[in-house]
């Protein structure tokens, strides 16, 4: 797997560390200007209807910028930078029009903050997308850009069954990028339920939820097939039926250069659940196109199925 350049995760912690930088001084600078507690959650029509002491209130917001930024430090690529300075700079826009709509306000239920509020933050959001773009330039391309050629494949026999005899092959994996994001959109899923709107709080706690039932996978190589579904849930499930499958073989696969990240990828002549870079199954349809899955013993899963692919052509 490509080591991340310090420079990338430098650049990539920078707008988070300006965004809290600029929110604890303007906390600090209007403290005496803001109400104890502060409004912090607002309905659709902009009135206040949830309120935070001032004190929890800058713990929880600083909290909030530093998890989210610690998950994109850990999870950043050079192509994704944008994403963070995205985050921050709306996240940071927000914090800074909240503690704004609170100034001088003489009872926190008093507090109206537009819905406007969320189209500035992102707009800046998106300057700051903007600005994150251009840095990227200052980091080196990532090497592995092309997918390794077919002949990099690792050949895999068949696996040596008696006529008659009945094997299946079952693992689990999983990616420890997609947990990092998870738990953090569920960390920060309750403080949103108090610093924003509170569809976005729930929303984001979902997200987060699903990614970490997404994050593990069983995998299961049988006479249907190949099969991967949650480890966590039923449901959803991906299948290759083995009368789609052409071959299987075994090969080293960089999840960035390859795939572009993490999850369910879709590429041009290939597909692929891939939850880390490593050891992978590839598996090649009738029609051309490949589907991978990222998997430990990826070369004995290959073998079953090139055996169930060799005894359906004897039927």
């Amino acid at each position: 797997m490509n080591r991340v350049p310090t420079r990338l995760r430098v650049l990539a912690a920078l707008p988070f560390l300006l965004a809290l930088a600029l929110h604890l001084t303007l906390l600090g600078l209007s403290g005496n200007r803001l109400p104890d507690p502060l409004a912090t959650h607002f309905s659709p029509s902009g009135h206040a209807d949830g309120w935070t002491g001032l004190a929890a209130f800058a713990l929880i917001s600083s909290v909030l910028l530093l998890a989210l930024g610690a998950g994109w430090v850990a999870l950043v690529r050079r192509r994704a930078l944008w994403g963070a300075w995205l985050t921050a700079g709306a996240m940071g826009t927000l914090l800074v029009l909240l503690v704004r709509d609170n100034l001088d306000a003489a009872r926190a239920a008093d507090v109206v903050s537009p819905l406007v509020n969320l189209t500035v933050a992102a707009g800046v959001g998106g300057v700051a997308a903007l600005v994150g773009w251009a840095l990227a330039r200052l980091v080196p391309e990532e090497a592995g850009g092309e997918r390794p050629a077919r002949e990099q494949d690792e050949h895999v026999e068949t696996l040596p069954l008696s006529p008659g005899e009945v094997a299946g092959w079952s693992r689990g994996t999983g990616s420890r990028p997609m947990t990092v994001l998870g738990a953090v959109l569920v960390a920060a899923g309750p403080a949103l339920l108090l610093l924003a709107p509170w569809p976005v709080g729930i929303v984001v706690c979902a997200a987060g939820a699903l990614v970490l039932v997404l994050a593990q996978v069983r995998v299961t190589v049988d006479r249907r097939g190949l099969t991967l579904r949650p480890a966590l849930a039923p449901w959803p499930r991906v299948r290759v039926p083995l009368d789609e499958v052409a071959s299987a073989s075994a090969r080293e696969i960089d999840a960035l250069a390859e795939f572009g990240g993490w999850g369910y990828r879709v590429r041009a002549h290939r597909t692929g659940m891939v939850m880390r870079s490593g050891e992978g199954l590839v598996v090649r349809r009738d029609g051309g196109r490949e589907f991978a899955v990222t998997v430990p013993d990826a070369r004995t899963a290959a073998a079953l199925l090139n055996t169930l692919v060799e005894r359906r052509g004897r039927v």
